[in-house]
């Protein structure tokens, strides 16, 4: 169970703060080091990526960089600068956004060949209850328009599904649905394909997505689950924001519904890392995420590593609700035949417009932009 959890826990809390160092995060206490440890170290990440990395030929590739940059990297004496120049010296060769070298100011315990230790599992768990499994807000928005931030694709084991399943049924009367992944780093597709489940009718089976793992030259395919509590929200339009921070499991809900044709995307290019992996130890102080898997569309036959999802709705993220909300409003409108039900979606407009270009007090520089807000009801 605890290697099932490898790919799954890869983005949303224990490897995303790993992915996260140099984007903003806290550094930790930096650590002198020396050319035997910093040897030992390339050695050690040598072997790994042969052995482990999605692509043997790129791992080639970037074991021969290391060797030929030996000398480099012994005259490295801070432990941060070394971990970001080798990441940035491997990213140059694979150009794989997962992939990252990890300096911890904790010594790493060794974890007798499981990716995650039984006490990486317990932290990863009270994280992800604390957060409430990735689901950040609901709210019925003004037009009967859904909307759902998701922070994180949580493992739907632990609670996980049942706050998915509270979430959904909350929706389950909305006219349309806006799905915000702008501030989603990733996760399970276990969760993705659950989520996804409540926009298709019950009698439907859709093929999502396929994960490749070159450990065991296997393939995993995930589909929409058979059967969910609750009504489902199938025939609804979707929307979904992105933004450049949307990354990993939030760009494989994305991609997977963009090819379906299920959703219309709205904001920006999403990040771009499509190589789902494991942390592993290197050493005392440094771990590797490395990735060992990659996904493959049913659809497209290929993923969106490297080149992000682009949006149906091209816009500044900070736009994307806005755009979405008025968007899905004036569809309804289109469809409404009842007197009552166009003066309702009329108004819901005409306020959510106004709404958009109201200032927001002092907030926004003399001169400068209005800020955009979205009231709902």
């Amino acid at each position: 169970m605890i290697r099932r959890l490898v790919p799954l826990l890869a983005l949303p809390f224990l490897a995303a703060n790993a992915l996260a160092q140099g984007h903003g995060m806290p550094q930790p206490v930096d650590r002198p080091t020396g050319a035997p440890e910093n040897r030992a170290l390339v050695d050690s990440l040598s072997a790994r990526l042969s052995a482990e990395y999605v692509f043997p030929e790129v791992a080639a590739a970037m074991v021969k960089s290391l060797k030929a940059g030996r000398n480099r990297y012994e005259k490295i004496t801070s432990s941060i600068d070394l971990a970001n120049t080798l990441t940035d010296d491997l990213e140059a060769i694979s150009h794989d956004k997962h992939l990252r070298i990890v300096y911890r100011e904790q010594e790493i315990a060794e974890r007798n060949g499981e990716e995650f230790s039984p006490g990486d599992i317990a932290a990863h768990r009270k994280e992800s209850r604390i957060r409430n499994h990735g689901f950040e807000k609901i709210e019925r928005m003004m037009g009967n328009v859904g909307y759902l931030e998701m922070r994180s694709f949580a493992e739907p084991a632990n609670g996980a599904a049942e706050t998915a399943t509270a979430a959904m049924n909350f929706l389950g009367n909305v006219d349309a649905l806006i799905i915000d992944l702008r501030r989603n780093g990733g996760g399970s597709p276990d969760m993705v394909a659950l989520v996804t489940s409540y926009l298709y009718g019950a009698g439907e089976r859709v093929h999502l997505n396929d994960l490749y793992w070159r450990s065991g030259d296997r393939t995993e395919q995930f589909w929409t689950v058979p059967s969910v509590t609750g009504p489902r929200l199938d025939g609804k339009d979707v929307y979904i924001l992105t933004s450049s921070f949307t990354f990993s499991a939030a760009e494989e809900f994305c991609y997977n519904l963009k090819n379906l044709e299920r959703a219309t995307l709205v904001g920006d290019t999403t990040g771009g890392g499509a190589h789902p992996g494991a942390l592993v130890r290197l050493a005392d102080h440094f771990e590797m995420f490395c990735p060992t898997g990659r996904a493959i569309n049913p659809i497209s036959k290929t993923n969106w590593e490297g080149t992000g999802v682009t949006p149906d709705m091209p816009c500044p993220a900070d736009d994307a609700l806005t755009l979405a909300h008025v968007t899905a409003i004036e569809k309804l409108l289109t469809r409404a035949d009842d007197p009552d039900d166009r003066q309702r979606l009329t108004m819901a407009l005409d306020r959510v417009k106004a709404d958009a270009v109201a200032p927001t007090g002092d907030t926004a520089p003399p001169g400068g932009p209005a800020r955009i807000i979205v009231r709902g009801n």
